[in-house]
């Protein structure tokens, strides 16, 4: 729609500069035939005089067509440039619009990307506070953040998309996202490069390993691809 916006703003100066040329060039024909009017008929000084007349104001004329004409072409030539440069900035936007799609779950998405499990830790008679080893929705939303900050383009908990407004509670074993609850294990998948994801998550110290520290166990792979339903399929 944009490139026929801009063809169409082109032809239309391009019109208006032919039908200034073609004024241009009618003006100079009417000089013609006042020169002709004034050979036929100089016989008469004052009709002359009043040819004369005609022709320095006709020629006035011209030159003012003339700068108009300039004029025109001028801007012309800078809606051009403003067109090629309004086209660039729209790709950008169009990119950037197609990208918050994304984050935001409104269109289905396909490609490579990263996974990782969470589960229960192993029961221990000897731990008095069974939380302690159980994922909590803070865990998975510290592995969701960690993916968006590395450049995740859609991510999902258990086949949920998750978007702007998602909510992810903890009730016991389970969790409840968006409304539908999930029991452990819990897989969050991550659309994007996949090494790049799998670096920043699995980086030393980081987040895989404030969770192991916390009785968490964990499972990662890269994906070669992954498919994510829109917000409103899942």
């Amino acid at each position: 729609m944009n490139n026929k916006t801009v063809n169409r703003g082109k032809i239309i100066l391009s019109v208006v500069s032919l039908t200034l040329g073609f004024i241009l060039a009618f003006s100079f024909s009417v000089s013609q035939n006042r020169n002709q009017e004034v050979a036929v008929n100089s016989a008469t000084f004052g009709q002359t005089e009043s040819v004369r007349q005609e022709l320095i104001e006709q020629k006035e004329r011209n030159k003012e067509l003339s700068e108009e004409l300039r004029d025109v072409q001028e801007t012309i030539r800078e809606y051009e440039q403003q067109a090629g440069s309004n086209t660039s900035s729209l790709d950008e936007l169009v990119k950037e619009a197609e990208a918050l799609r994304l984050l935001t779950g409104e269109v289905s998405v396909k490609g490579e990307g990263y996974r990782v499990q969470l589960e229960d830790g192993e029961y221990d008679p000897d731990q008095v506070n069974p939380n302690d080893y159980i994922v909590h929705e803070g865990h998975v939303f510290m592995v969701i953040n960690e993916l968006k900050i590395a450049g995740a383009e859609a991510v999902s908990v258990n086949g949920k998309r998750i978007h702007e407004t998602s909510y992810i509670r903890c009730t016991g074993p389970v969790i409840t996202v968006d409304g539908e609850t999930f029991p452990a294990p819990f897989i969050i998948e991550a659309i994007g490069n996949s090494s790049t994801l799998s670096e920043a998550v699995e980086l030393s110290g980081g987040i895989l390993d404030q969770l192991k520290g916390q009785q968490i166990r964990i499972q990662t792979e890269k994906v070669s691809e992954l498919m994510m339903l829109s917000m409103h399929e899942s």
